[in-house]
């Protein structure tokens, strides 16, 4: 593996404080894409427009979101994007919820109970096929869960996936350093195999369940770093050269 940028070293421990969060994403970013910068952010004319046409106040958290990386759809927009302010809205499920991101056929939902919208890092909550589910206790987290996931995504990266036999699973937490993110359940169900994050220098990985074949995506920053990790994980990987990402490729069965 190359000696490259680590996001389970950068971010560390789970991370209390959101300004640990945005600073590992603001690494991250340089990492694998481009900088952050000044322009990436949304105007804040643009949230308080938002603010005026739902009739409620943005928490702290996700205006600082917005005006971090709003614009950035390298980052936030490749699959289960981050809704644009002016495309927020309340889904009237679950007592009230404000929604800012969306699975990429309307088939599930994140967002913020309307309760809980005086705190300045509400938790978020995932609508499933299980109902309205816990996501993350902390929208920063959950910010910092949507930018990884994009990331695995964004067109010309070097990227695999796999249904990961149960002795490959019991390799990643020896071979692969864990990300500093709790648990959380797929927008699909099942909260008894949640996700989980591993990476190495120049390697980031999402494994979507702790079940016998769930799917492992891997995304590297070069070739010689994937074919490396396909050569230490020897599961049926789905993708032959050239590894594109879904969305180049197209719809996968995942």
């Amino acid at each position: 593996m190359t000696e490259e940028f680590d996001a389970a070293r950068v971010l560390g421990e789970v991370v209390s404080d959101r300004g640990r969060v945005w600073g590992f994403l603001r690494a991250f970013a340089a990492a694998w894409s481009t900088p952050l910068s000044d322009d990436d952010g949304v105007p804040a004319g643009d949230l308080e427009q938002a603010e005026a046409r739902l009739g409620l106040g943005l928490p702290p958290a996700l205006r600082e979101c917005y005006a971090l990386l709003g614009t950035r759809a390298d980052l936030t927009g490749n699959q289960d994007p981050l809704l644009p302010p002016d495309q927020l809205f309340v889904h009237d499920e679950f007592g009230g919820v404000l929604v800012f991101r969306a699975e990429n056929q309307g088939c599930a939902y994140w967002g913020v109970r309307l309760a809980d919208l005086g705190r300045d890092d509400p938790p978020v909550f995932v609508q499933s096929r299980d109902g309205w589910l816990p996501f993350m206790s902390r929208l920063s987290l959950a910010v910092s869960e949507l930018v990884l996931s994009e990331s695995l995504f964004a067109p010309g990266r070097f990227y695999n996936a796999c249904e990961l036999p149960a002795d490959l699973i019991e390799v990643l937490p020896r071979r692969f350093a864990r990300l500093g993110l709790p648990d959380y359940p797929l927008w699909t169900g099942n909260q008894e195999s949640p996700v989980r994050w591993y990476s190495a220098p120049g390697v980031l990985l999402r494994l979507d369940g702790l079940d016998a074949f769930s799917w492992l995506h891997a995304v590297c920053r070069t070739r010689a770093d994937l074919e490396a990790l396909e050569e230490a994980l020897p599961a049926r990987w789905a993708l032959g050269y050239p590894r594109l990402s879904p969305v180049e490729v197209g719809d996968l069965p995942f």
